[in-house]
C-alpha cells in the first residue's frame, strides 16, 4: 500500500496549488497576449464622488458648410471626386434632360466613327494573342487531319493505352523518391533524444526519430550535418536527370550538368520577386546619393526601372545622371537609347557639345538620322572633330559612291597612316598601277603587316603577272623577319585557305610552298604535312591540300604512304586526269607498290579505256612478276569485258607462276560462273590438296554439290573442311543449314552446339542457333537461347538487334534503349532502332537514324538496302536519288542480306547500283 502511495505522490505535479510567479502571463508561451478590461481595474472614479458639473454645456455643432469631407472609398466618384457634383443638390428639370440627351447622341455618333477602327484593332490583338497562345485544338489540328490517312491495319497495330500503365504497375523496381521536408530535418537536428529498449536481453539506446542515427548524416556531437544532406539531395537529383536525359531518339531533353547552374543564372523579369526589386532600388539609390558622379549607378538604376516597366522613371533618372556626369560617354548613349527618336536627337546633340571627341556618340547621332544626306553630314562633322578615327572613316566611306569613296580614302590614309584596313580598301578602288603605288606606301608605313604583302601578290595574280607572285611572298617573309615579326605557320596556312576561297589559287600555292616547312623538325615533316593536307581538305581548301602533297612528294619522292594519300585525295576531290597524272609519277618512283598500279588500271577501266588498262597491268607485271593482286586484277578486267578465254589463260599462267589459294579460288569461281561445274570440281580437288586449311575452298565444294542436289557429297565436303578448319564459322553454319533443309532439326542443333564448344563467345553461332528455333516456331526455346547468348556475348550488336524484334511490341522500345546503352556505336543496333521507328510510323526519326547508321558504317549493305526501301515508300525522288548516289559512292561489301545477293553465282557481274534494288526487294517492312 505504501508503494502505491509513493507512486501517486511521484506522479503529482509540484506546482499544483502554488501561487503564480511574479510577471506570469497565462498563454504567453503559446503565443497568446494579455489584455486588460474595465472589470479588471474598476470604474474611473469612486461611486461616492459627486460630479463637478451636473449640467454640462451643450455640444457645439458644426454648420453644414463647415462639415468635414467624407473620405470613405464608397463615396468616391471618378469624375466628381469625394465631395460629389457641385450641382448635386439642384433640381433635375427638362432642360437638363434635353442636354443629357444631346450629349448622349454626340457620344454615340463619335463612337460609331471609331467603331470600325476599334474593332479592327481588337481583331489584330486577338489574332496576335492566338498566335502566341494557341488553343490545344489548334496545335493538334494538323495531326487530326492526318488521322484521315491512317489505314485500318495501322489502327489495329497501335498498342493499347493500358499497356504502358500496366507495365509501370507491374514494374516493382521502378524508382520512387519522396523528398523529406526540410522542416522535419530541422526539427530532428540537435535533439538527439534517445530511449532505452531491451533487445536480445540487453538494454540499448534507440533514437526517437527515424534517420537520426543514419551513418554519414550525423556529426560526432549527434547533430545532423545539413551540408551532407544537401550533397545527397544533389546526387539524387543528378541520378534522376541522367535517367530522363537520354531517350531512344538520342536527344537530350534536360542538361543534367548545367541544370542547376541555369536555374541560378535566371534573372527574374517584371512581376517576379517584388521584394528583390525594392531592395535593388534602395541599394542603387544609396549608391547614387553616396557618389552622384558614378555613371554606372545611374545606368543601372535606369535599367532597373525599364525592366520593371517604368520607362518614364528610367528616362528621368538617366537625364538626371547626364546632368551629374556630363563627361560620361556611356550615360549619354544610354539616355539616347531610352528616349523616343525625336528626343534622342536632342540628347545626342547635348552629348556632342560635352564630348566632341567621342566616336561612339557621333556614330549614334548618324544612326538616328533617316536620310542619307543627313548621315553623311553628321560623319563629316565628326571627322572634322576626330580625323584620326578609323571607325569613323570606315563608316563614312561605306555611305559614299566609288569615286567619292576613293577621294575620302586618299584623305583617310593621310590621317590614319597605320591603318592597314584603309590602305587595302584604297588599293581595291585604284587602278592596277596606282594600286601598286598605294601598297608600296602602305608597306612603308606599316612594315610589320603580312596582309599588305598578300594583297600585293593577289593583285599581281589578278593581272596575270604570275611570276611576281612567288617573289612577293618570298620578299614578304624576308621583310617580316627583318622587322622582328614572328612567322606563325598556322596563320599563314589559314591565309592561304582564304586566298583560295577568294579565287587566288596561285597566291595560295605560293604561300604553301614558302611556309609549309617553316619551324618543322626534319623527323616530323612527313607526319605534320599529312595532317596539314587533311586539315585543308576538311576545310574544302583543295588547292592548298594539293600544294602540300606536291611539296611533300618533292621532299619524300619514295614514300609510299604519301603517294597513297595523294592518290586517294585526287580520287575523292580531283578529276580523272589529275589522278592518272599523279599515279604515273607514283609508279615511276614506287614501282613495287601494287596498289598504285591497280588504281591506275581501274581508273582507265572505269573510263572505258580497256586497252590502256591492259597496258598499265602489263607494265605492272614487268615490275611485279609474281604479284597475286595484279594477276587477279588482270583476270577481273578480262572477265568483266567478256574475254573469258583470256581470263582462263591468265589464271592458268597464274596457277603456274604464282600458285596461291586465292588464285585457285578465283579459278574455281570463274568456271562456276560459266556453269562448268565439272571443271570447277576438278580444280577444287587439286586446290584442297595444296591448301587444305583454306576454308573457302571447302565451302565452294559443298555449295557446288548442293547445286547438283548431291546432299551426301555436300555433307562430306563440309565435314572434311571442319576437320581441317574447325574455327571457320561459315562452314559450321552451312553444315547446320544443310541438315535443317533436310528436316534434321535435332542434328542442326547438335552441330551448332558442337561449334559453340569449339568457338567460345561467338555471336554468329548463337544467332544462328536462335534463328533455327525461330524458324522451327519454338519461341520459348529461342528466348532461352537468346538469354544465354546475351550472357556469353553481352556486347554483340547482332544479338541485340535480333533480340529487339523478338520482344512483344510494347517491350521493344525498352529493349532498344538497353541495346543502345550496351552498343552505342554498333551499326546493327542503330539499324534495328531505325526499323523500330519505321514500324511505329515515326518517319522523321527513322530517316535520321538511317542516316546515322550509314554514316557510322558505310560498308554495311543491309543498312543501305533498308534505307533505300524506306525512301521508296516514304521519301521524295530527290531523297531516293541521294540514297542511291551515296550507296554507289560507298561501295558496300558487307551485310548478311547484301552478301547473300551480291555473292550469289548468278549475280557475279552485277554492280552496286544493280545489287541495291535486288536486296531492297527481298526486305520486309518492319512490323
Amino acid at each position: 500500500m505504501s508503494a502505491i502511495q509513493s507512486m501517486v505522490n511521484k506522479k503529482k505535479k509540484t506546482f499544483i496549488g502554488l501561487p503564480a510567479p511574479l510577471g506570469y502571463v497565462p498563454g504567453l508561451g503559446r503565443g497568446a497576449t494579455g489584455f486588460t478590461t474595465r472589470s479588471d481595474i474598476g470604474p474611473a472614479r469612486d461611486a461616492d464622488d459627486a460630479p463637478e458639473d451636473r449640467h454640462p454645456a451643450p455640444i457645439k455643432r458644426k454648420k453644414p458648410e463647415e462639415e468635414e469631407e467624407d473620405l470613405n472609398e464608397a463615396n468616391f466618384d471618378e469624375f466628381e471626386g469625394y465631395g460629389g457634383s457641385l450641382c448635386s443638390k439642384d433640381p433635375y428639370d427638362k432642360d437638363d434632360e434635353e442636354a443629357d440627351e444631346i450629349y448622349f447622341n454626340i457620344d454615340e455618333r463619335m463612337d460609331e466613327k471609331r467603331k470600325e477602327r476599334r474593332e479592327k484593332r481588337l481583331r489584330a490583338e486577338l489574332e496576335k494573342y492566338r498566335q502566341e497562345r494557341p488553343k490545344i485544338q489548334q496545335q493538334f489540328s494538323d495531326l487530326k487531319r492526318g488521322l484521315g490517312e491512317v489505314s485500318f491495319e495501322e489502327w489495329s497495330s497501335m498498342p493499347e493505352v493500358g499497356d504502358a500503365r500496366n507495365k509501370r504497375q507491374r514494374n516493382p523496381k521502378a524508382d520512387k523518391y519522396t523528398p523529406v521536408p526540410d522542416s522535419i530535418l530541422t526539427k530532428t537536428g540537435g535533439i538527439g533524444d534517445t530511449s532505452n529498449a531491451v533487445v536480445d536481453g540487453r538494454e540499448q539506446k534507440m533514437s526517437l526519430f527515424p534517420g537520426d542515427m543514419t551513418p554519414g548524416f550525423s556529426t560526432p556531437a549527434g547533430d545532423i550535418d545539413m551540408k551532407k544532406i544537401g550533397q545527397a539531395r544533389n546526387t539524387l537529383m543528378d541520378i534522376k536527370l541522367t535517367q530522363v536525359s537520354d531517350s531512344v531518339a538520342g536527344q537530350t531533353v534536360v542538361d543534367p550538368k548545367g541544370y542547376l547552374t541555369d536555374l541560378q543564372s535566371m534573372i527574374p523579369a517584371h512581376g517576379g520577386d517584388i521584394s528583390d526589386v525594392k531592395k535593388a532600388r534602395l541599394l542603387l539609390k544609396s549608391v547614387r546619393e553616396t557618389n552622384p558622379k558614378h555613371p554606372p549607378a545611374w545606368i543601372a538604376s535606369a535599367r532597373l526601372e525599364e525592366v520593371t516597366g517604368k520607362v518614364q522613371a528610367a528616362r528621368n533618372l538617366i537625364m538626371k545622371g547626364c546632368e551629374e556626369c556630363p563627361k560620361s560617354e556611356d550615360i549619354w548613349l544610354e539616355a539616347a537609347r531610352l528616349m523616343p527618336a525625336d528626343q534622342a536627337k536632342a540628347v545626342v546633340t547635348q552629348a556632342v557639345r560635352h564630348l566632341t571627341q567621342s566616336v561612339r556618340i557621333w556614330i549614334k547621332a548618324a544612326s538616328l538620322e533617316d536620310e542619307l544626306k543627313a548621315k553623311k553630314r553628321v560623319f563629316r562633322k565628326a571627322l572634322e572633330q576626330t580625323p584620326n578615327s578609323v571607325r569613323l572613316w570606315r563608316a563614312a566611306v561605306e555611305l559614299e559612291g566609288e569615286e567619292d569613296a576613293r577621294i575620302m580614302l586618299s584623305r583617310a590614309v593621310e590621317c590614319c597612316p597605320t591603318s592597314v584596313e584603309l590602305w587595302l580598301a584604297l588599293s581595291r578602288l585604284e587602278s592596277y598601277q596606282n594600286a601598286r603605288k598605294v601598297l608600296n606606301k602602305a608597306r612603308e608605313n606599316v612594315p610589320t603587316d603580312r596582309q599588305i604583302w598578300i594583297t600585293a601578290a593577289k593583285l599581281e595574280e589578278a593581272n596575270n603577272n604570275l611570276e611576281m607572285v612567288d617573289k612577293i611572298i618570298e620578299r614578304a617573309l624576308t621583310s617580316l623577319r627583318a622587322n622582328g615579326v614572328e612567322i606563325n605557320r598556322d596563320q599563314w596556312i589559314k591565309d592561304a585557305e582564304d586566298c583560295e576561297k577568294s579565287g587566288s589559287g596561285v597566291t595560295c600555292q605560293a604561300i604553301i610552298e614558302n611556309v609549309i616547312g617553316h619551324g618543322v623538325e626534319e623527323e616530323d615533316k612527313k607526319h605534320t604535312w599529312k595532317e596539314d593536307a587533311e586539315s585543308c581538305a576538311s576545310h574544302e581548301a583543295f588547292k592548298c591540300a594539293r600544294a602540300i602533297y606536291a611539296h611533300a612528294l618533292s621532299v619524300f619522292p619514295n614514300k609510299k604512304s604519301i603517294w597513297l594519300r595523294a592518290a586517294y585525295f585526287e580520287k575523292n576531290h580531283g578529276t580523272r586526269e589529275s589522278l592518272e597524272t599523279l599515279l604515273k609519277k607514283a609508279v615511276a618512283h614506287c614501282p613495287k607498290v601494287e596498289i598504285l598500279w591497280l588504281m591506275g588500271a581501274k581508273s582507265k577501266w572505269m573510263a572505258n579505256d580497256v586497252p590502256a588498262a591492259r597496258s598499265t597491268l602489263a607494265l605492272a607485271f614487268q615490275a611485279n612478276p609474281n604479284s597475286e593482286e595484279i594477276w587477279l586484277a588482270a583476270v577481273k578486267l578480262e572477265s568483266e569485258n567478256n574475254e573469258f578465254e583470256r581470263a582462263r589463260r591468265l589464271l592458268q599462267k597464274a596457277r603456274a607462276s604464282a600458285p596461291t589459294a586465292r588464285v585457285f579460288m578465283k579459278s574455281v569461281k570463274l568456271e562456276w560462273c560459266l556453269a562448268d561445274l565439272d571443271k570447277a570440281s576438278e580444280l577444287l580437288k587439286e586446290a584442297t590438296t595444296h591448301y587444305p586449311d583454306f576454308p573457302k575452298l571447302w565451302m565452294m565444294m559443298g555449295q557446288i554439290a548442293e547445286q547438283k542436289d548431291d546432299v551426301p557429297s555436300a555433307r562430306e565436303a563440309y565435314n572434311q573442311g571442319l576437320k581441317k578448319c574447325p574455327n571457320s564459322i561459315p562452314l559450321w553454319i552451312l553444315l547446320s543449314r544443310l541438315e535443317e533443309n533436310q528436316g534434321q532439326l535435332t542434328k542442326a542443333r547438335s552441330i551448332l552446339e558442337k561449334a559453340r564448344l569449339k568457338n567460345h563467345a561467338c555471336a554468329d553461332l548463337w544467332l544462328e542457333a536462335v534463328r533455327v528455333e525461330n524458324r522451327g516456331k519454338l519461341k520459348s526455346i529461342a528466348n532461352n537461347l537468346m538469354a544465354k547468348a546475351m550472357q556469353e556475348c553481352p556486347n554483340s550488336g547482332i544479338l541485340w538487334a535480333e533480340a529487339i524484334f523478338m520482344e512483344p511490341r510494347p517491350q521493344r522500345k525498352s529493349k532498344c534503349v538497353d541495346a543502345l546503352k550496351k552498343c552505342e556505336h554498333d551499326a546493327n543496333v542503330l539499324l534495328a532502332a531505325s526499323k523500330l521507328f519505321w514500324s511505329e510510323r515515326k518517319l522523321n526519326k527513322a530517316r535520321e537514324w538511317f542516316h546515322r547508321t550509314v554514316k557510322i558504317e558505310p560498308d554495311l549493305g543491309d543498312a543501305w538496302a533498308y534505307f533505300s526501301k524506306f525512301e521508296k515508300m516514304h521519301g521524295t525522288e530527290e531523297q531516293q536519288e541521294q540514297v542511291e548516289k551515296h550507296c554507289i559512292h560507298a561501295e558496300p561489301h558487307h551485310g548478311e542480306l547484301w552478301c547473300a545477293v551480291s555473292k550469289h553465282i548468278n549475280n557475279w557481274r552485277l554492280k552496286t547500283e544493280e545489287i541495291l534494288p535486288k536486296v531492297a526487294e527481298k526486305l520486309q517492312v518492319p512490323s
